[in-house]
């Protein structure tokens, strides 16, 4: 087995891994690098408009027969398999060829499905025509000479998935992102015992937390959200993953207990109606739950997603939340700011960022904007937040109890630092992008 670092080597995310063996070839992950893009391009105002500049300037890596737009000459990619939804593993399936099939969770199946068509349509947002075949846990992948067993992962989006790959002489187990640390640890435990009894030739996994670490589980932010809502005079303003249902219903147990409804953006209300049939998930129902409002911004028409869910759920608009706004708690991303201008935040109103910190000059930008909003409109910040990324000691102790021949530590910006971080328990070797490295 040939494997080949083409992305995710430096940086945290844009995760590309090509395994090669017996002629078929496999990708793991199929993430756009943000780092490379954001050299080049600041959107909205400078995007790429074609394949052909995000090959030229380096940010998709060149791959035999993996992009729809070099035409059918060569043969196409055996199989991509993602582990989970982040754009940061996925970003790039729109420019995937249409015959290559992708591998990936049910959950994270309905979570692609249901982003793509609440985002406008372009380069890097059409799965139209994709193949997209779905597993879960006990499931077993056979592509060529590779068998390949997903086994879940606890990470802050539901459908995370690692993997463990056999091939004639070689083994590889490839994490994905994980912890140990959130509601769910047993998941990732499973992940371990499995590798552990593969015993593979090779590891791969993600590094993100080298630096500033943060240990903090669910229940901790739990207990700092509760003691800031309840404190709180005024409206309640709350940043975090749309997708992160682990933190939205962490949200939802406060606002009841603090009295206070929580008003969501009709995108996420979307997402949680494509996900609300999976029983291996607590997904609250935006139509039926009486702890949940739908947030409709003001705009002259609205697509038939967003109908639906107008004539469907409980929805509130601008003059709603400013006339009740200490008894709301109201998700409010980055992008969703402008909003705060009609409501008019009374003093005594909070925001709290639920996000991982800023790790790169583009979200330190976005901070600094963020921060002049705040400060325009008199509103404190708080930051309460539980990585989906394992903790230094948690990557070192699953490496110990995998207990692989090598580790390469990927899915971050000091891979040197946690290759000699593990390098007591095996063989640690920072990968090189775009070198093969033979298992």
């Amino acid at each position: 087995m040939i494997i080949k670092f083409l992305g995710g080597v430096g940086e945290v995310g844009g995760n590309k891994i090509l395994l090669e063996c017996e002629g078929y070839r496999i990708l793991l992950d199929f993430g756009m690098s943000f780092s490379e893009k954001r050299k080049f391009y600041s959107e909205p105002w400078l995007s790429p408009r074609a394949w052909e500049d995000l090959i030229g300037l380096g940010i998709v890596p060149e791959i035999e027969g993996a992009y729809r737009f070099q035409g059918g000459e060569s043969e196409p990619l055996d199989a991509v398999l993602i582990s989970h939804s982040h754009s940061d593993h996925s970003g790039c399936l729109s420019l995937l060829r249409r015959d290559v099939p992708v591998y990936c969770g049910e959950t994270a199946k309905a979570i692609l499905e249901a982003l793509a068509e609440v985002r406008p349509k372009g380069l890097e947002n059409d799965l139209e025509g994709l193949s997209l075949i779905a597993f879960r846990t006990g499931s077993r992948i056979r592509i060529g000479p590779f068998d390949v067993e997903p086994i879940h992962v606890d990470h802050s989006v539901p459908g995370s998935y690692g993997f463990l790959i056999s091939a004639p002489g070689a083994s590889l187990a490839y994490t994905g992102d994980y912890r140990l640390h959130g509601n769910k640890p047993e998941m990732t435990m499973d992940f371990v015992d499995g590798a552990s009894g593969l015993g593979p030739n090779a590891m791969i996994t993600e590094g993100t937390n080298i630096l500033d670490g943060e240990v903090m589980g669910e229940l901790d932010v739990r207990g700092k959200l509760r003691k800031i809502i309840l404190e709180s005079k005024g409206l309640v303003l709350a940043d975090f993953s749309m997708a992160d249902l682990d933190r939205l219903n962490t949200f939802l147990e406060v606002a009841e207990e603090s009295g206070r409804m929580m008003a969501i953006p009709m995108k996420q209300a979307h997402l949680l109606r494509a996900l609300r049939g999976d029983r291996g998930l607590k997904v609250p129902d935006p139509e039926a739950d009486d702890r949940i409002a739908v947030y409709r911004r003001s705009k002259r028409s609205y697509y038939d997603w967003e109908e639906e869910l107008l004539d469907r759920c409980r929805v509130i608009g601008a003059e709603d939340v400013k006339r009740f706004q200490d008894k709301l708690i109201l998700a409010c991303p980055f992008q969703d700011l402008r909003e705060i201008i009609r409501i008019g935040p009374e003093p005594g109103s909070c925001y709290i960022l639920s996000t991982s910190e800023p790790f790169n000059e583009e979200m330190e930008l976005e901070r600094e904007k963020l921060v002049n909003w705040l400060d325009h409109f008199g509103i404190p910040m708080y930051r309460v937040h539980c990585s989906g990324h394992a903790m230094p000691n948690e990557i070192r102790s699953v490496v110990a109890e995998v207990g692989p021949d090598r580790v390469y530590p990927i899915h971050t910006e000091h891979p040197s630092l946690l290759a000699r971080f593990l390098s007591g328990i095996c063989e640690a070797k920072a990968p090189e992008l775009g070198r093969a490295e033979e298992l």
